[in-house]
């Protein structure tokens, strides 16, 4: 059962209403009557949905879907929300993201979400001996605004990433290496992006997130294209492959993990994948660099 959130202040509603009405225009662009079993009219394919079609399929008033679509203060229900991701065939992340713009925490909360402070708690030292044991595999710690709070010596050597004044999320898009080594970039770039978004959904009155967003749309075209199109995703595991300039092909399996006593944080615990030479082109590395 969901329940509603806090009220945000009026900033964040505006930002709120501005983030839902784009992102269900984006979700009705996607489809066609046809997706939906309606006739186009007039035999030709026509794009998108009208709001009148998405609320009919829904089976809630106009009225009530354009007050929706426009993030007015209306009184929202998780079936009718249910309703309404079915019409516009929203995946769980997208479900999730619509049930946050409305107001409503999802029927199952995210891993590792909560409304703690971002940053200014240090890393434990128990977790530091966790991410250092796990060497020689990369493994590091992000905040809730994807900046770094921890990194062992293979993260550093394999992904070029260090702790002070350092973004994940800004590195993957701005960042040469990334482009050149990592396989399949503009796949792994829309799902970046689609995580970034549903991250921000979970903290609304958190004005970080579009702060990074805007200059991040202002420092990379590819970035402000994605960001564009509303996407949304969750990746909770997955498979990263790059060709490290002087390891090689390496080729991962990753894992995320929340962190309770660190809201907002996450551990990200990386390992080779079987069948790979990726274990020890990761010692020779490492022990390239200690020599």
């Amino acid at each position: 059962m969901s329940t509603p959130r806090p009220p945000l202040p009026a900033e964040a509603q505006a930002r709120r209403r501005s983030e839902i009405r784009e992102f269900l225009r984006s979700r009705r662009s996607r489809l066609t009557p046809a997706d939906v079993g309606m006739p186009a009219g007039g035999g030709r394919r026509r794009p998108g949905l009208r709001r009148e079609e998405v609320a009919v399929l829904a089976g809630v008033g106009v009225s009530w879907y354009t007050w929706l679509e426009q993030g007015r203060d209306i009184n929202v229900s998780a079936g009718v929300l249910d309703a309404v991701a079915r019409v516009l065939r929203l995946d769980g992340a997208e479900r999730e993201h619509l049930y946050l713009l409305a107001g409503l925490n999802p029927p199952r909360s995210p891993a590792g979400g909560g409304g703690g402070a971002p940053g200014g708690r240090p890393v434990p030292r128990e977790l530091r001996r966790v991410i250092d044991g796990w060497l020689p595999r990369p493994a590091y710690v992000l905040d809730r605004h994807w900046n770094l709070a921890a990194v062992n010596d293979a993260a550093r050597a394999v992904f070029g990433y260090r702790e002070q004044d350092h973004n994940c999320l800004v590195s993957f898009f701005t960042s040469a290496f990334y482009r050149a080594a990592l396989h399949r970039w503009q796949d792994a770039a829309r799902a970046v992006a689609g995580q970034f978004r549903a991250d921000a959904a979970r903290y609304p009155d958190d004005p970080e997130f579009s702060r990074l967003a805007a200059d991040l749309c202002a420092a990379s075209a590819a970035f402000a294209e994605l960001w564009a199109e509303h996407p949304v995703g969750s990746a909770m595991r997955g498979t990263k492959a790059l060709a490290h300039p002087a390891a090689g092909e390496l080729t991962f399996e990753y894992t995320s993990l929340p962190l309770p006593d660190l809201p907002g944080h996450r551990l990200l615990l990386h390992t080779p994948v079987a069948g790979t030479d990726t274990e020890p082109r990761l010692t020779a590395l490492l022990d390239a660099l200690r020599a």
